[in-house]
């Protein structure tokens, strides 16, 4: 029997994901109708050049449930999960990606952990990416672990659950492009707070483009990591 959460916070980050959009709600809003007595999808869309925009505007529509939160221009990945959090209003907040990589029905392994932990991570049984991915995430262990102090075992896996309180405690968060997910987890660390992890599935992408290892991406997350060793060795976080 699913165990069922009292509320439950879900978003998603889009960024040109047109053709992924609604299969992703919809599935979502199946499974939250089963392990939520109260619930919401937040679908957050950073800026898109396509019809993401207007397909999460249309879903809303149908469903008191949902709700649409926009940036233009693009401003990345951090941007986006910031937006998601800050527009989270229950006690237990979920986040994946809009791409239909994941699974979202996985979502009762974090609830099941949940009420032992702050916040509990997805990691990826078996990564459906590029090889060029794995290698910077292999890369972004061992920065994190020297910068850091801390190891586990898929750091940009998104796929994670947050107790509201834990979200409190680490806002406010800076980084606006990929270098979020070691943000939040710095934080979390520094902050004392109980991390589980949990093994989830990965499905290769079957629309829409990544952008982690565009060049930009690895520059950009590299100077907000620099930035924020520099914030907690100063102790002004």
């Amino acid at each position: 029997m699913v165990k069922k959460l009292p509320e439950l916070s879900i978003f998603f980050p889009f960024w040109n994901e047109g053709k992924n959009i609604e299969n992703v709600v919809t599935s979502a809003v199946a499974v939250a109708e089963k392990v939520a007595d109260q619930w919401e999808i937040v679908m957050v869309d950073d800026g898109s050049s396509d019809d993401t925009l207007e397909k999460a505007q249309k879903l809303a529509q149908k469903n008191k449930n949902l709700k649409v939160v926009s940036h233009s221009p693009n401003r990345g990945y951090g941007a986006a999960l910031k937006e998601g959090f800050l527009n989270s209003k229950y006690r237990y907040i979920v986040f994946t990606d809009g791409d239909r990589q994941f699974d979202f029905q996985e979502v009762t392994k974090f609830i099941e952990k949940i009420d032992n932990a702050d916040i509990v991570i997805g990691y990826r049984r078996e990564r459906k990416d590029h090889p060029v991915r794995h290698l910077l995430m292999n890369l972004l262990k061992i920065w994190d672990y020297i910068f850091f102090r801390f190891y586990f075992k898929d750091i940009d896996c998104a796929f994670k659950m947050f107790k509201k309180e834990a979200v409190e405690r680490i806002m406010p968060l800076r980084s606006e492009g990929a270098m979020i997910t070691t943000e939040i987890l710095a934080k979390a660390k520094n902050k004392n707070l109980k991390i589980e992890q949990v093994e989830v599935s990965h499905y290769p992408r079957k629309y829409g483009d990544q952008s982690g290892a565009n060049i930009f991406v690895i520059v950009r997350a590299i100077l907000e990591s620099l930035t924020l060793w520099l914030d907690i060795k100063n102790a002004r976080i």
